[in-house]
């Protein structure tokens, strides 16, 4: 026991990706070998992967750092507006210049704003979708583990492939389309930047993220090649956001705050992966 628990220690990001990819990838066999009727992929994974590897290597001063990243609140109202209305001038962006090309847009006569605001709700609270399901694992508790090692441009590489490839059931099993996975990769960078740019904050990310998902290029209803058009257009408008803050905030990406990564009783001691 004292061995593994040693082990664990040590390589707490392998642990922690190990069961990200276990718990929401867990359906996978049993559906390969015809057991169940389609695979159930399960946004808790990192979410339940930190709690899980905290638990085992950090006990309760790894619960407490990590909570404070969890509700860190205190950072300027411009960064609550670049978390919640960033991902919506995104959408717009595609959504215009798809409109621009001739495409027609149904799905906007019948958004509301209480539908929106609904939505927003329930995703913000609710663990088996991406908000709640990522942001406490990959940026939470990964990024920061990730950044006490390296600078926030390889940091932000690395999650992104990481996230990325656990995405890739969705696009197998669910629809996403294959585009969705650069874009994937593309967007953990804006993450990162938002999460080192508020001192660490998880709150923020979660906000970025579950506006990204109330609010997104399908709700414009676009279908067939304009559909496929839109979201084209939606990851270049991601790239250029992110060259944008490497280019604009090059400080941002030399070093990531000492509150930002896992510096501490634990971290100092250990290889970070």
């Amino acid at each position: 026991m004292r061995r593994s628990n040693a082990w664990l220690k040590h390589h707490r990001l392998l642990a922690f990706f190990v069961l990200a990819y276990a718990i929401s990838w867990s359906s996978w066999p049993a559906y390969a070998a015809g057991l169940v009727p389609r695979m159930e992929f399960l946004p808790v994974g990192p979410l339940a992967a930190a709690v899980i590897v905290i638990a085992l290597a950090e006990g309760r001063a790894g619960f407490r750092a990590w909570g404070r990243r969890l509700i860190r609140w205190r950072v300027g109202w411009v960064w609550y507006a670049v978390a919640l209305l960033l991902p919506a001038v995104l959408v717009l962006a595609t959504g215009f210049i798809t409109i621009a090309f001739g495409a027609s847009a149904p799905g906007l006569a019948r958004l509301t704003w209480s539908g929106l605001l609904m939505v927003f709700a329930i995703r913000l609270v609710n663990p088996m979708d991406g908000p709640l399901g990522e942001e406490p694992g990959f940026r939470g508790y990964a990024l920061p583990l990730l950044q006490a090692a390296r600078p926030p441009l390889q940091s932000a590489a690395v999650l992104g492939l990481l996230v990325t490839v656990w995405h890739l059931p969705l696009v197998l099993f669910e629809g996403l389309s294959l585009i969705g996975l650069p874009t994937t990769f593309a967007i953990t960078f804006l993450y990162v930047w938002l999460f080192n740019r508020t001192g660490g904050s998880v709150l923020l990310t979660l906000l970025f993220h579950n506006s990204q998902g109330t609010f997104t290029v399908s709700s414009f209803g676009f279908t067939g090649a304009d559909a496929s058009r839109a979201e084209l257009i939606y990851f270049g408008m991601v790239v250029l956001a992110v060259l944008a803050t490497v280019l604009l905030d090059r400080k941002a990406w030399r070093k990531a705050p000492r509150s930002a990564t896992a510096v501490g009783r634990f971290s100092l001691r250990m290889r970070p992966m």
